[in-house]
């Protein structure tokens, strides 16, 4: 009788301690009942920073709690990713997750959390296509005849990025391998001091966002051969994608922006985060404002958006490994 009682009372504690680990579906249904907090592991301004202000501003909305933008800056991202990844899996603590911390340093460098055992992906927002730009006196009219002189020419020609091992510098020397170019990496701190050189002259060329290309392309100061998206892009009104422009089929690559939780959220609050995403993303206003930043909106859910994730890491992890690229 002794060992039915011990028995029974091992059930009843083990059964109330799965109940505090596991959240009811009404205490996910109350979610949230008190502010949110978005960590942004980028600084003020940055094109994660603005789209992720524009989505919890609008989850706010629709929750009736505030969803607050904390800026947690540094080492390329990974500071407040690593933030993030260590809060409590309580679904009070959101990330605005790109691609640079969570698919592309983690594959260079020693990061302080793991990515697939630190965090979970609720779903994708959008995707920074790229553009291939020159100064307005390189002598090329179109991306046939910008690879032909590039490529006729072995060792002459330079590209710039926004630094070593930045989602703009592995999408440019993927485009490389491809198109079978033998060029100078020069790398800058930043793509805006890196375009500088390219409007002048110094460098040959850059592949970088829509968001810092296409002001200098409208107001003439630099030409434009072809974006990054084999779909092409509505930000880059009149570019063809390089896929066809250059005749790299295959090519199709940009820089995503998305929402994830730490690991071990309880799946009930993962779907009611990722169900008001989703809402928020049907947002006309929240759209052209996403838009309006220089990303394409592109909306996954958590199940596509964990395959997606998956493809990219192996896409980026490719491309290292053929450019032989390390961080110094």
């Amino acid at each position: 009788m002794h060992c039915i009682a011990l028995f029974v009372a091992v059930l009843v504690v083990s059964g109330a301690a799965i109940a505090q680990k596991a959240p009811s579906s009404s205490a996910a249904q109350a979610y949230p009942n008190r502010p949110v907090r978005m960590v942004i592991p980028w600084p003020p301004g940055q094109a994660t920073d603005l789209a992720g202000r524009v989505l919890a501003l609008k989850l706010s909305e629709l929750w009736g709690q505030q969803v607050v933008a904390d800026n947690r800056a540094g080492a390329g991202g990974m500071i407040g990713t690593d933030i993030a990844a260590k809060a409590a899996s309580d679904g009070y603590t959101i990330l605005a997750a790109s691609s640079g911390p969570v698919t592309i340093n983690p594959l260079l460098q020693k990061s302080p959390y793991d990515v697939e055992r630190d965090l979970a992906p609720v779903a994708s927002i959008g995707l920074s296509p790229y553009v291939l730009v020159t100064g307005t006196q390189f002598p090329a009219g179109n991306a046939k005849e910008f690879l032909a002189l590039v490529k006729a020419n072995p060792g002459k020609y330079s590209f710039a990025s926004s630094g070593t091992g930045a989602t703009a510098h592995l999408i440019a020397e993927w485009f490389n391998n491809l198109s079978g170019l033998q060029v100078t990496h020069v790398p800058y701190k930043g793509s805006s001091p890196a375009l500088t050189d390219v409007m002048g002259g110094q460098i040959a060329y850059a592949l970088e966002t829509a968001a810092a290309t296409m002001p200098h392309v409208r107001s003439g100061r630099l030409k434009a051969y072809g974006v990054s998206l084999a779909r092409g892009s509505a930000l880059t009104p009149g570019i063809e994608p390089l896929a066809t422009a250059a005749n790299l089929p295959g090519f199709d690559v940009g820089a995503w922006l998305g929402v994830m939780v730490p690991a071990g959220t309880p799946k009930p609050l993962v779907d009611r985060i990722s169900a008001a995403v989703e809402t928020a993303m049907q947002s006309a206003e929240v759209r052209e404002r996403i838009a309006g930043i220089g990303v394409e909106v592109e909306y996954r859910r958590t199940d596509e958006f964990t395959r997606y994730l998956k493809e990219q890491q192996a896409r980026f992890a490719d491309i290292i490994r053929k450019g032989n690229i390390r961080l110094e």
